[in-house]
């Protein structure tokens, strides 16, 4: 586009367009000089971006090693079966250390009674006394349980298999505050008391409480379950309350007796 230089005008000219523009209101200047608004505007360059610092080239990720995980339960089924004898399973659950409920016991609890008795009696985890003791069922609730054992003729120290019963839980550590234990926990218990049973070989099992049901029925709701005859590990068994339940609720003592009774019946039937 040709630039062209401004028209010259007079002097009064100039004097008139300067007092028209003050009427308007344009009496402060913005610079010495006039400035022609025709004129073309020239881009002032740039100014050039300062030196980059010379960069290094990013360090790699360091590679991790995957985390091997390890399903405590595929444990335990291998520890499990290779226990030729009880000692042997004793000693596989004393080495198995991915449940959390043993770092906080004081003992493993096993058994008691007699191995040879044709009656399995298996209950929930060990409360205070137990883990203090270790043995199963020897504070309030096992006091209890062996009083209404006796009133049907059988005694965990009977020697004679026809009149003993063996005692074993599901957990072998006592739960912080005697909660009952989780699932993830009883499962992988699971194969110990599967091989529990195996080794014991008993003819009848008594299941005492939820947490004993769960573990060899997959089902929970022991009052709806207690009183009826099952299978469980491949063998009768029959579901009934808890001792501690009892304590609790004394009036539930009559229901733990007719299955008690019924449990006597099975017996003098085979």
């Amino acid at each position: 586009m040709e630039t062209r230089p401004a028209p010259e005008i007079s002097y009064d000219a100039a004097l008139a367009a300067f007092e028209w523009l003050i009427e308007l209101g344009a009496t402060d200047p913005v610079g010495d000089a006039p400035v022609n608004r025709y004129d073309l505007v020239t881009p002032e360059p740039a100014p050039a971006p300062p030196p980059q610092a010379e960069t290094r080239a990013p360090r790699p990720a360091p590679v991790l090693a995957p985390v091997e995980t390890v399903d405590p339960v595929a444990v335990a089924r291998g520890l499990a079966a290779r226990a030729a004898t009880l000692d042997d399973l004793r000693e596989a659950i004393l080495g198995f250390d991915h449940c959390p409920l043993k770092r906080g016991a004081r003992n493993t609890v096993f058994c008691d009674g007699n191995p040879k008795a044709r009656v399995m009696l298996i209950g929930e985890a060990p409360g205070k006394d137990e883990d203090a003791q270790g043995k199963p069922f020897v504070g309030r609730a096992g006091q209890l349980l062996d009083r209404m054992l006796a009133a049907v003729g059988l005694d965990r120290a009977a020697p004679d298999p026809g009149t003993a019963v063996y005692i074993t839980n599901v957990m072998p550590w006592r739960p912080p505050g005697n909660r009952e234990p989780e699932p993830a926990e009883i499962a992988m218990m699971g194969p110990f008391l599967a091989r529990h049973v195996e080794l014991v070989d008993p003819d009848l099992i008594v299941l005492m409480g939820n947490t004993a049901c769960a573990a060899a029925l997959n089902s929970r709701g022991i009052t709806r379950l207690r009183g009826s005859w099952t299978q469980a590990f491949g063998r009768p068994a029959l579901p009934t309350l808890h001792p501690a339940n009892l304590l609790r609720t004394p009036i539930n003592k009559r229901l733990v007796w007719a299955d008690l009774l019924e449990l006597r019946a099975k017996l003098n039937a085979l």
